[in-house]
């Protein structure tokens, strides 16, 4: 079951605690992610956060973060989340135009993702950690930047997020209202992309309405768009 929340506030510990999944399997991971690593060799097991619990009260998100390495959590995520207690818990720029258009971005051929489309995210790692919590505006600040070159400047962050909650999965996303329309954010993004060395985002698409979904959008992100289109 998949559920829409509209939440107030987010309130993320970072609650670090042993991963007995990441222990016990540690030669299966190393192995599994070895094979990744040769079919991509532009792979790398940083530091990650993990989510061990959460629970929503009224319009108050709360949850504890552990931290863990990439290969950990991609053998958990592709082995059918074996440990049901641990939650994949990520913020997206869901970035609108002046248009009403969204942008969303084509996964680059050398990432693990390669073909998925969606918002600007990236996992929560420890730099994430401010004063003991886990930052995700923060979060959604950077991976916007470094994936579309846009800084604050080029949008103004709603203060609520737009939750989507499923098994072992939570999204949050931050409606990110730009003054520029959609296809001048397109070319200014594109732009930003022809200047990196190995950019994240093959391209980036404007979505305007249900005609426009991808199946290879995660079911967070359409589930996320459907929500705020019915509510338009």
């Amino acid at each position: 079951m998949i559920e829409t929340l509209r939440i107030r506030r987010l309130e993320l510990a970072f609650a670090p605690r042993p991963w007995p999944f990441a222990d016990e399997r540690r030669a299966d991971i190393a192995r599994y992610f070895e094979e990744l690593q040769r079919a991509k060799p532009a792979l790398w097991n940083g530091r990650m956060l993990l989510l061990h619990h959460h629970a929503v009260d009224g319009d108050i998100f709360r949850g504890g973060y552990l931290e863990t390495d990439y290969a950990s959590f991609v053998a958990w995520r592709d082995w059918g989340f074996p440990d049901a207690s641990m939650t994949h818990c990520v913020a997206l720029g869901a970035l609108r135009a002046s248009d009403g258009g969204f942008l969303v971005g084509v996964m680059n051929a050398h990432t693990l993702n390669a073909g998925k489309v969606y918002f600007p995210a990236g996992v929560p790692d420890p730099s994430d950690i401010v004063d003991g919590m886990v930052d995700l505006d923060g979060s959604v600040r950077r991976e916007v930047a470094e994936e579309t070159g846009l800084d604050g400047n080029a949008y103004a962050a709603e203060p609520v997020w737009y939750s989507v909650l499923a098994r072992s999965a939570v999204a949050h996303f931050k409606l990110l209202q730009a003054s520029e329309t959609a296809p001048v954010l397109r070319e200014r993004i594109r732009a930003h992309l022809a200047r990196e060395v190995h950019p994240e985002l093959a391209d980036i698409r404007i979505v305007r309405g249900p005609e426009d979904l991808d199946p290879m959008m995660p079911i967070s992100v359409s589930t996320f768009l459907r929500y705020v289109w019915s509510r338009s």
